[in-house]
Protein backbone atom coordinates (compact mmCIF):
# COMPACT_ATOMS: atom_id res chain seq x y z
CA UNK A 1 0.00 0.00 0.00
CA UNK A 2 1.56 3.53 -1.13
CA UNK A 3 1.78 5.55 1.85
CA UNK A 4 0.20 9.06 1.24
CA UNK A 5 2.21 12.29 1.17
CA UNK A 6 2.40 14.34 3.94
CA UNK A 7 3.11 18.14 4.96
CA UNK A 8 6.37 16.98 5.66
CA UNK A 9 7.05 15.25 2.48
CA UNK A 10 6.14 18.59 0.77
CA UNK A 11 8.26 20.65 2.74
CA UNK A 12 11.22 18.84 2.42
CA UNK A 13 10.62 18.33 -1.62
CA UNK A 14 10.27 22.62 -2.16
CA UNK A 15 13.42 23.10 0.71
CA UNK A 16 10.64 25.03 3.10
CA UNK A 17 9.94 24.89 6.85
CA UNK A 18 6.79 23.07 7.92
CA UNK A 19 5.36 26.50 9.07
CA UNK A 20 5.74 28.00 5.27
CA UNK A 21 3.70 24.88 3.92
CA UNK A 22 1.23 25.48 6.85
CA UNK A 23 1.03 29.00 5.50
CA UNK A 24 0.34 28.49 1.87
CA UNK A 25 -2.63 26.09 3.24
CA UNK A 26 -4.20 28.20 5.51
CA UNK A 27 -2.79 31.86 5.10
CA UNK A 28 -1.69 32.00 1.94
CA UNK A 29 -1.24 35.97 1.85
CA UNK A 30 1.56 35.84 3.92
CA UNK A 31 3.56 33.95 1.66
CA UNK A 32 5.83 35.64 -1.40
CA UNK A 33 4.08 34.32 -4.95
CA UNK A 34 7.51 32.38 -5.74
CA UNK A 35 7.65 30.56 -2.52
CA UNK A 36 4.03 29.78 -3.04
CA UNK A 37 4.54 28.66 -6.62
CA UNK A 38 7.55 26.76 -5.16
CA UNK A 39 5.27 24.37 -2.37
CA UNK A 40 1.92 24.13 -4.64
CA UNK A 41 4.62 22.22 -7.76
CA UNK A 42 5.82 20.40 -4.49
CA UNK A 43 2.26 19.33 -3.99
CA UNK A 44 1.56 18.40 -7.53
CA UNK A 45 4.43 16.37 -8.06
CA UNK A 46 3.83 14.21 -4.93
CA UNK A 47 0.26 13.78 -5.43
CA UNK A 48 -0.50 15.80 -1.98
CA UNK A 49 -4.27 16.07 -0.50
CA UNK A 50 -4.48 17.76 2.64
CA UNK A 51 -6.12 16.29 5.86
CA UNK A 52 -8.93 18.38 5.93
CA UNK A 53 -10.47 16.47 8.49
CA UNK A 54 -7.86 16.29 10.65
CA UNK A 55 -7.65 19.80 10.15
CA UNK A 56 -11.64 20.32 10.96
CA UNK A 57 -11.45 17.99 14.54
CA UNK A 58 -8.03 20.36 16.02
CA UNK A 59 -10.47 23.48 15.02
CA UNK A 60 -13.00 22.20 17.07
CA UNK A 61 -15.50 21.26 14.57
CA UNK A 62 -16.30 20.26 10.89
CA UNK A 63 -17.06 22.69 7.95
CA UNK A 64 -19.93 20.12 7.68
CA UNK A 65 -24.09 20.55 8.32
CA UNK A 66 -26.43 17.11 8.82
CA UNK A 67 -29.59 16.95 7.57
CA UNK A 68 -31.16 13.51 9.13
CA UNK A 69 -34.29 13.19 6.75
CA UNK A 70 -37.39 10.88 7.16
CA UNK A 71 -37.62 9.74 3.67
CA UNK A 72 -35.26 9.88 1.00
CA UNK A 73 -37.88 8.23 -1.26
CA UNK A 74 -40.07 11.27 -0.72
CA UNK A 75 -39.27 14.15 -3.38
CA UNK A 76 -40.50 16.62 -0.82
CA UNK A 77 -37.65 15.79 1.40
CA UNK A 78 -35.04 16.05 -1.02
CA UNK A 79 -36.37 19.59 -2.33
CA UNK A 80 -36.07 20.83 1.41
CA UNK A 81 -32.40 19.03 1.44
CA UNK A 82 -31.46 21.33 -2.08
CA UNK A 83 -32.77 24.33 -0.13
CA UNK A 84 -30.39 23.67 2.95
CA UNK A 85 -27.58 22.67 0.92
CA UNK A 86 -28.23 26.16 -1.13
CA UNK A 87 -27.69 28.16 2.31
CA UNK A 88 -24.99 25.81 3.43
CA UNK A 89 -23.12 26.96 0.15
CA UNK A 90 -23.09 29.88 0.69
CA UNK A 91 -21.62 29.73 4.41
CA UNK A 92 -18.83 27.69 2.64
CA UNK A 93 -20.04 24.24 3.95
CA UNK A 94 -20.67 20.77 2.84
CA UNK A 95 -24.11 19.51 3.47
CA UNK A 96 -24.11 15.84 4.04
CA UNK A 97 -27.63 13.85 3.90
CA UNK A 98 -28.92 10.43 6.51
CA UNK A 99 -31.37 8.80 5.80
CA UNK A 100 -33.75 7.73 8.56
CA UNK A 101 -36.49 5.57 7.18
CA UNK A 102 -39.06 6.64 9.32
CA UNK A 103 -37.58 4.17 12.02
CA UNK A 104 -36.11 5.52 15.39
CA UNK A 105 -33.27 3.64 15.93
CA UNK A 106 -31.89 4.76 12.59
CA UNK A 107 -32.38 8.11 13.28
CA UNK A 108 -31.18 7.64 17.01
CA UNK A 109 -27.70 6.16 15.54
CA UNK A 110 -27.23 8.52 12.71
CA UNK A 111 -27.48 11.72 15.59
CA UNK A 112 -24.82 10.22 17.86
CA UNK A 113 -22.50 9.76 14.84
CA UNK A 114 -22.79 13.13 13.78
CA UNK A 115 -21.98 14.32 17.13
CA UNK A 116 -19.11 12.44 17.04
CA UNK A 117 -18.07 13.95 14.40
CA UNK A 118 -18.35 17.67 15.13
CA UNK A 119 -20.52 18.80 12.65
CA UNK A 120 -21.29 21.86 13.02
CA UNK A 121 -25.10 21.80 13.21
CA UNK A 122 -28.41 19.08 12.30
CA UNK A 123 -31.01 19.46 10.76
CA UNK A 124 -33.69 16.91 11.83
CA UNK A 125 -37.15 16.08 10.38
CA UNK A 126 -37.54 13.71 13.29
CA UNK A 127 -40.04 10.42 13.67
CA UNK A 128 -41.05 12.03 17.16
CA UNK A 129 -40.26 15.45 17.51
CA UNK A 130 -40.37 15.06 21.42
CA UNK A 131 -38.23 12.28 21.45
CA UNK A 132 -35.56 12.77 24.18
CA UNK A 133 -32.65 11.74 21.33
CA UNK A 134 -33.14 15.11 20.35
CA UNK A 135 -32.46 16.95 24.13
CA UNK A 136 -29.71 14.22 24.38
CA UNK A 137 -27.68 16.18 20.88
CA UNK A 138 -28.58 19.42 22.21
CA UNK A 139 -26.65 18.80 25.84
CA UNK A 140 -23.61 17.45 23.77
CA UNK A 141 -23.44 21.18 21.97
CA UNK A 142 -24.46 20.51 18.88
CA UNK A 143 -27.20 23.09 17.44
CA UNK A 144 -30.04 21.06 15.72
CA UNK A 145 -32.93 22.37 14.51
CA UNK A 146 -36.24 20.61 14.06
CA UNK A 147 -37.79 20.54 10.10
CA UNK A 148 -40.94 20.19 9.06
CA UNK A 149 -42.08 19.27 12.11
CA UNK A 150 -43.00 21.51 15.70
CA UNK A 151 -42.59 20.67 19.59
CA UNK A 152 -44.59 21.48 22.78
CA UNK A 153 -41.50 23.35 23.50
CA UNK A 154 -39.56 26.36 22.73
CA UNK A 155 -36.19 24.22 23.17
CA UNK A 156 -35.18 24.43 20.00
CA UNK A 157 -35.08 26.47 16.52
CA UNK A 158 -37.61 24.25 14.37
CA UNK A 159 -39.43 25.21 10.29
CA UNK A 160 -42.64 24.05 9.59
CA UNK A 161 -45.62 24.78 7.77
CA UNK A 162 -49.34 25.45 8.96
CA UNK A 163 -50.62 22.26 7.80
CA UNK A 164 -53.62 22.96 9.53
CA UNK A 165 -54.70 25.89 7.28
CA UNK A 166 -53.11 24.16 4.27
CA UNK A 167 -56.26 20.68 5.10
CA UNK A 168 -58.70 23.82 5.37
CA UNK A 169 -57.79 25.03 1.83
CA UNK A 170 -58.20 21.70 0.45
CA UNK A 171 -61.04 21.00 1.68
CA UNK A 172 -62.60 24.79 1.46
CA UNK A 173 -61.39 24.51 -2.27
CA UNK A 174 -63.60 21.02 -2.82
CA UNK A 175 -66.48 22.11 -1.30
CA UNK A 176 -66.68 25.67 -3.65
CA UNK A 177 -66.52 23.06 -6.67
CA UNK A 178 -69.45 21.55 -5.02
CA UNK A 179 -68.71 18.54 -3.17
CA UNK A 180 -70.53 17.33 -0.51
CA UNK A 181 -69.11 13.53 0.02
CA UNK A 182 -64.74 13.63 0.18
CA UNK A 183 -62.78 11.60 1.14
CA UNK A 184 -59.90 12.06 3.68
CA UNK A 185 -56.64 9.70 2.55
CA UNK A 186 -53.26 9.60 5.06
CA UNK A 187 -51.98 7.83 7.55
CA UNK A 188 -50.69 6.84 9.73
CA UNK A 189 -52.30 9.13 12.32
CA UNK A 190 -48.85 9.07 14.56
CA UNK A 191 -47.97 11.36 12.38
CA UNK A 192 -48.22 14.85 13.26
CA UNK A 193 -48.72 16.61 9.98
CA UNK A 194 -51.90 13.98 8.82
CA UNK A 195 -53.69 14.69 12.08
CA UNK A 196 -53.10 18.29 11.21
CA UNK A 197 -54.22 18.12 7.81
CA UNK A 198 -56.99 16.31 8.98
CA UNK A 199 -58.12 18.80 11.33
CA UNK A 200 -58.15 21.60 9.07
CA UNK A 201 -60.30 19.67 6.46
CA UNK A 202 -62.64 18.70 8.94
CA UNK A 203 -62.78 22.38 10.50
CA UNK A 204 -63.77 23.63 6.70
CA UNK A 205 -66.37 20.99 6.47
CA UNK A 206 -67.71 21.89 10.03
CA UNK A 207 -67.99 25.60 8.93
CA UNK A 208 -69.66 24.57 5.96
CA UNK A 209 -72.45 23.37 7.76
CA UNK A 210 -72.19 19.61 6.24
CA UNK A 211 -72.90 16.31 7.37
CA UNK A 212 -69.61 14.56 9.74
CA UNK A 213 -70.57 11.40 8.21
CA UNK A 214 -69.95 12.86 4.89
CA UNK A 215 -66.35 13.18 5.04
CA UNK A 216 -64.93 9.83 5.72
CA UNK A 217 -61.24 8.89 6.53
CA UNK A 218 -59.66 6.63 4.91
CA UNK A 219 -56.36 5.48 6.61
CA UNK A 220 -53.29 4.03 5.43
CA UNK A 221 -50.11 2.60 6.73
CA UNK A 222 -47.72 5.23 4.90
CA UNK A 223 -47.41 7.98 2.72
CA UNK A 224 -46.41 6.29 -0.28
CA UNK A 225 -47.88 5.86 -4.51
CA UNK A 226 -48.51 2.15 -2.99
CA UNK A 227 -50.81 2.81 -0.43
CA UNK A 228 -52.63 5.54 -2.87
CA UNK A 229 -53.28 2.92 -4.96
CA UNK A 230 -54.86 0.46 -2.17
CA UNK A 231 -57.10 3.45 -0.94
CA UNK A 232 -58.11 3.88 -4.67
CA UNK A 233 -59.40 0.39 -4.77
CA UNK A 234 -61.10 0.79 -1.32
CA UNK A 235 -62.76 4.50 -2.54
CA UNK A 236 -63.98 3.21 -6.00
CA UNK A 237 -65.29 -0.31 -4.36
CA UNK A 238 -67.94 1.96 -2.50
CA UNK A 239 -71.62 2.12 -3.90
CA UNK A 240 -72.49 4.77 -6.45
CA UNK A 241 -74.74 6.75 -4.41
CA UNK A 242 -72.46 6.65 -1.61
CA UNK A 243 -69.13 6.94 -2.98
CA UNK A 244 -67.11 9.97 -2.40
CA UNK A 245 -66.93 12.36 -5.28
CA UNK A 246 -63.65 14.11 -4.31
CA UNK A 247 -60.90 13.22 -2.46
CA UNK A 248 -58.24 14.97 -0.13
CA UNK A 249 -54.77 13.52 0.57
CA UNK A 250 -52.73 13.73 3.04
CA UNK A 251 -49.89 14.21 0.09
CA UNK A 252 -49.18 13.89 -3.43
CA UNK A 253 -47.54 10.69 -3.63
CA UNK A 254 -50.64 9.70 -2.24
CA UNK A 255 -52.81 11.65 -4.61
CA UNK A 256 -50.85 10.08 -7.64
CA UNK A 257 -51.02 6.86 -6.32
CA UNK A 258 -55.00 7.32 -6.34
CA UNK A 259 -54.83 8.53 -9.76
CA UNK A 260 -53.00 5.79 -11.49
CA UNK A 261 -55.55 3.36 -9.95
CA UNK A 262 -58.48 4.89 -11.23
CA UNK A 263 -56.75 5.11 -14.67
CA UNK A 264 -56.20 1.83 -14.54
CA UNK A 265 -59.33 0.83 -13.51
CA UNK A 266 -61.44 3.14 -15.85
CA UNK A 267 -62.72 6.05 -13.79
CA UNK A 268 -61.94 9.67 -14.62
CA UNK A 269 -60.77 12.25 -12.61
CA UNK A 270 -62.38 14.86 -12.09
CA UNK A 271 -65.28 13.17 -13.62
CA UNK A 272 -65.75 10.16 -11.20
CA UNK A 273 -63.17 11.48 -8.45
CA UNK A 274 -61.84 14.73 -8.12
CA UNK A 275 -58.14 14.67 -6.40
CA UNK A 276 -56.36 17.09 -4.09
CA UNK A 277 -52.88 16.33 -3.18
CA UNK A 278 -50.14 17.75 -0.56
CA UNK A 279 -46.46 19.15 -0.97
CA UNK A 280 -46.91 20.16 -4.75
CA UNK A 281 -43.76 18.25 -5.60
CA UNK A 282 -42.46 18.37 -9.24
CA UNK A 283 -44.48 15.58 -10.61
CA UNK A 284 -47.65 16.92 -9.42
CA UNK A 285 -47.61 19.21 -12.03
CA UNK A 286 -46.23 16.74 -14.55
CA UNK A 287 -48.98 14.01 -14.03
CA UNK A 288 -51.09 13.04 -16.55
CA UNK A 289 -53.94 14.83 -15.00
CA UNK A 290 -51.92 17.33 -13.27
CA UNK A 291 -52.90 17.62 -9.70
CA UNK A 292 -54.54 20.26 -7.73
CA UNK A 293 -52.39 20.51 -4.11
CA UNK A 294 -51.09 22.88 -1.42
CA UNK A 295 -47.84 23.69 -1.80
CA UNK A 296 -45.51 23.91 0.88
CA UNK A 297 -42.10 26.36 0.58
CA UNK A 298 -39.98 23.63 0.01
CA UNK A 299 -36.55 24.77 -0.65
CA UNK A 300 -37.26 27.71 1.73
CA UNK A 301 -37.92 25.15 4.80
CA UNK A 302 -34.90 24.11 4.19
CA UNK A 303 -33.11 27.34 3.67
CA UNK A 304 -34.38 28.83 6.75
CA UNK A 305 -33.66 25.93 8.97
CA UNK A 306 -29.83 25.72 7.68
CA UNK A 307 -29.73 29.44 8.48
CA UNK A 308 -31.09 29.10 11.84
CA UNK A 309 -28.44 26.09 12.55
CA UNK A 310 -25.73 28.46 11.39
CA UNK A 311 -27.14 31.18 13.37
CA UNK A 312 -26.98 29.57 16.65
CA UNK A 313 -23.26 27.95 15.90
CA UNK A 314 -22.12 31.14 15.46
CA UNK A 315 -23.76 33.78 17.88
CA UNK A 316 -23.52 33.51 21.34
CA UNK A 317 -26.61 35.93 21.59
CA UNK A 318 -29.06 33.43 19.59
CA UNK A 319 -32.39 32.73 20.12
CA UNK A 320 -34.53 30.04 18.96
CA UNK A 321 -37.25 30.87 16.75
CA UNK A 322 -40.32 28.87 15.84
CA UNK A 323 -40.87 29.04 12.17
CA UNK A 324 -44.16 28.55 10.05
CA UNK A 325 -44.59 29.01 6.75
CA UNK A 326 -48.02 29.61 5.20
CA UNK A 327 -49.53 27.19 2.47
CA UNK A 328 -51.60 27.80 -0.35
CA UNK A 329 -53.62 26.09 -3.11
CA UNK A 330 -52.31 25.80 -6.99
CA UNK A 331 -55.59 24.48 -8.22
CA UNK A 332 -55.18 22.77 -11.51
CA UNK A 333 -56.79 19.68 -13.50
CA UNK A 334 -57.78 17.16 -11.16
CA UNK A 335 -60.54 19.24 -9.68
CA UNK A 336 -61.22 21.65 -12.26
CA UNK A 337 -62.08 19.34 -15.29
Amino acid sequence: MVRASSVKDVAARAGVSLGTVSNVLNRPDRVSPQTRAKVEQAMHDLGFVRNESARQLRAGRSRTLAYVLLDARNPFFTDVAEGAERAAETAGLSLFLCHSDNRASREGDYLAHLVEQRVQGILVTPVDPQAAVLDDVRRNGTPLVIVDRTRSDDAFCSVAVDDELGGRLAVEHLIERGHTRVAFIGGPDTIGQVRDRLAGARRAWAEAGLPDDQLTVVPTSGLTVVEGRSAGERVMGVARRRRPTAAFCANDLLALGLLQQLSTSGFAVPGDLAIVGYDDIEYASAAAVPLTSVRQPRQELGQRAAELVLDEADNPAHLHQQVVFTPELVARRSTLG
